[in-house]
């Protein structure tokens, strides 16, 4: 939140993981930490969560993956925004992803990854420090 305007998260959950307790309980925390959150709900494409960054004019997008396919789907939203030409929108997400692939996610452009156990305090500041620095 700037003087000018509340930042804006998408929380999505791509793919088939049918999982979004986490997901809903990091937007909880976004929002009462006065950001403004768009939750997608459950079986969202990538194609379909960045058409709802870009509509929704988001900074952010935080996706929660626990199924295994985070290599796939982290990849592929970051290749859409590239496309649409909104690779501002910063990417960070969680869920079950294993050490080494958390630092290729990185490599790739993903900003964060949180692991399960993280608290929603350190979710929040993340947001507050990274995405608020860039709106």
């Amino acid at each position: 939140m700037t003087a000018d305007r509340t930042v804006r998260v998408v929380v999505a959950k791509p793919g088939l993981d049918g999982h979004d307790r986490g997901a809903k309980i990091v937007a909880r925390a976004l929002r009462d930490a006065g950001f403004e959150v768009i939750y997608t709900g459950l079986h969202q494409t990538p194609e379909q969560i960045v058409a709802t960054a870009i509509q929704e004019d988001a900074d952010a997008i935080g996706l929660s993956v626990l199924s295994g396919a985070h290599n796939y789907l982290f990849k592929r939203v970051l290749e859409l925004l590239r496309e649409k030409g909104a690779e501002d929108i910063v990417v960070f997400g969680g869920g079950i992803i294993p050490p080494a692939d958390i630092a290729a996610l990185k490599a790739t452009g993903v900003k964060e990854i949180f692991s399960p156990g993280t608290s929603t305090q350190e979710i929040v500041r993340f947001v507050g420090e990274h995405i608020r620095a860039a709106v």
